[in-house]
């Protein structure tokens, strides 16, 4: 029977901590607004001039009356090439719409940062957008408005397995799959970049501002003295009614965004993955609550289950071997009405029981992972794949247990276990980083590493090899080793100030979301409604994989 969570006690301590995160989300937001606005308002005047739209502004237009947009990558390239000026959102808009009842993956291209041209992070960012549509058999849009290659960064993006190339295997690899791809050409689309659209099923271009060629105007005459204009070159006359390259042509982009819209509600509907899916109920406890639970010192415990309570349906949640491995906290509840099995990382000190004596107890650090808990989180993530529920990983790890007791019990051969099933799920798993994720415990925890369908990050969230402190003091006495009695304690304490804030500030939220290692930073109060979306999309692919694992030492 499901147990009724309780949420945080309303203390001073709780107070705090709301106040701190809700001032650290009015920051996020400003953030975001400024990555919003792409190359400025100069840059988007003249966008405008040509009588074209904002890379979002065609995103809204595709959008169904009443639904929002769930962008992803926001802080893609975030803190990355500011000797070029920056690229907000790594100069494209990447998420998940709603068009024509259809939920698919949009593309669009800023061509207010840099001409929309591609950074490493671009390419990056496009691809994982198509991995996304690839895992879960949602169609895309592509609103292509781009200059091509970033040429400076250009050894950064063209030769390798992951770089420009891929995004056209993934074309074919999509079509050849059966799902569908439409290019809308708005602006520019040159060169290598010549085939996203053409290679997706269906091709537009807007009249007048679309030009799509191999090469432009001024390499044309470079390479072959020949003077010609780009509309002329490869515009929608020439492309749509000469050489029959595109499909269709339209006089703005509007009347363009309308036809796809129109093709999108011609498809014919996907057989879904049967996620069990009941009506909705709020939590018993306020989703406000999210944010008095998890303390701003990442090193202070709480109970995870407070954080639970305002996550699942009335509060609700059956427990997975409530009494065993305590350090991990494995069961069932409901998200908006869908079924999930969770895999949470409790943060309080708690006790287990090593023998059948009364006194047999052993205190347990929280937010550790001990053998017993990975033996039992390994065994849950079985069960939910034999059951056919999703699962939500909630990461706020330091990682594995040391120590010889720890060997001794084979912690190895039990994190190994857990690692082994998470990597062979075929459930959906869609992971939180809520707090820390350090280490091994960021793979146990189905780390990005580990092909969930989705990762969100907290703003709270610390991702990097171990705690900031033992790091720096490891760094520092690497640097050290060398220089023996010759530095004084105070220019140690100098150093190590140092090492342990670019270590920190590497380890924060954005830094991970401006290398992709996450998908968005979200708000907490908002885990809900994106994870429900997220369990949405996953269940278009329709019939799950067999889960089957390989040899597990026992």
């Amino acid at each position: 029977m499901p147990r009724v969570l309780r949420g945080g006690v309303h203390d001073l301590g709780f107070e705090a901590n709301r106040d701190h995160w809700i001032n650290e989300l009015r920051v996020l937001q400003a953030q975001i607004e400024k990555i919003s606005a792409g190359g400025g308002e100069k840059a988007a005047a003249r966008q405008k001039a040509k009588g074209k739209m904002l890379a979002r502004e065609r995103i809204e237009a595709l959008l169904d009356a009443g639904t929002e947009f769930l962008e992803l990558g926001t802080f893609a390239a975030w803190g990355m090439y500011e000797e070029w000026g920056g690229a907000p959102a790594a100069g494209v808009v990447t998420g998940l719409a709603r068009v024509s009842g259809r939920l698919c993956v949009v593309v669009s291209n800023d061509a207010t940062v840099k001409a929309g041209a591609w950074f490493p992070a671009t390419c990056r960012k496009i691809l994982r957008a198509q991995e996304i549509a690839l895992e879960n058999r949602l169609p895309v849009i592509y609103l292509v408005d781009s200059a091509g290659v970033f040429l400076p960064l250009q050894e950064e993006i063209f030769p390798d397995r992951e770089h420009f190339g891929r995004v056209f295997y993934n074309n074919a690899r999509l079509s050849a799959e059966g799902i569908y791809q439409i290019a809308a050409i708005m602006g520019s689309c040159v060169a290598g970049g010549a085939y996203l659209p053409i290679m997706s099923d269906e091709s537009l271009i807007v009249e007048g501002t679309g030009t799509i060629f191999l090469a432009g105007s001024h390499l044309v005459q470079a390479a072959i003295g020949e003077k010609i204009d780009n509309q002329s070159l490869g515009g929608a006359s020439v492309q749509v009614d000469i050489s029959g390259v595109v499909d269709d042509r339209f006089p703005d982009d509007l009347a363009a965004i309308e036809h796809i819209r129109a093709r999108m509600a011609e498809l014919s509907h996907p057989r879904k993955t049967p996620f069990d899916r009941i009506e909705s109920r709020a939590p018993a406890v306020s989703v406000e609550d999210t944010l008095g639970v998890v303390p701003v010192d990442r090193a202070r415990p709480y109970d995870t289950y407070q954080l639970l309570a305002s996550l699942l349906d009335a509060s609700e949640f059956t427990e997975y071997k409530a009494s065993y491995g305590k350090t991990m906290v494995c069961g069932t509840g409901r998200i908006d009405g869908w079924a999930v099995g969770i895999v949470a990382n409790q943060r309080k000190i708690v006790q287990r029981r090593r023998g059948s004596g009364p006194r047999d107890l052993e205190m347990q650090i929280g937010g550790v992972i001990y053998t017993d808990g990975a033996d039992k989180a390994a065994r849950f993530v079985e069960l939910m794949n034999q059951k056919g529920i999703p699962l939500l990983f909630l990461q706020d790890v330091t990682g594995f247990m040391v120590g010889s007791r720890s060997e001794q019990d084979g912690i190895i051969k039990d994190g190994a276990k857990l690692v082994n099933v998470v990597s062979n799920s075929v459930v959906p798993k869609i992971t939180v980083f809520v707090g820390n994720s350090f280490g091994a415990g960021n793979y146990a925890m189905c780390g990005r590493a580990y092909g969930a369908r989705f990762f969100y990050a907290w703003p709270s969230a610390s991702i990097s090899v171990m705690g900031g402190d033992q790091a720096s003091k490891t760094l520092l006495s690497i640097q050290l080793k060398n220089r023996g009695d010759e530095v004084g304690d105070e220019e140690k304490e100098k150093l190590l100030e140092q090492i342990r804030s670019r270590y920190l500030e590497a380890s924060q939220a954005r830094y991970a979301a401006g290398r992709q290692w996450v998908d968005e930073i979200i708000d907490p109060r908002r885990t809900r409604e994106i994870v429900s979306r997220s369990i949405e999309a996953a269940s278009h692919e329709g019939d799950l994989r067999e889960f089957r694992v390989g040899v597990l030492q026992t």
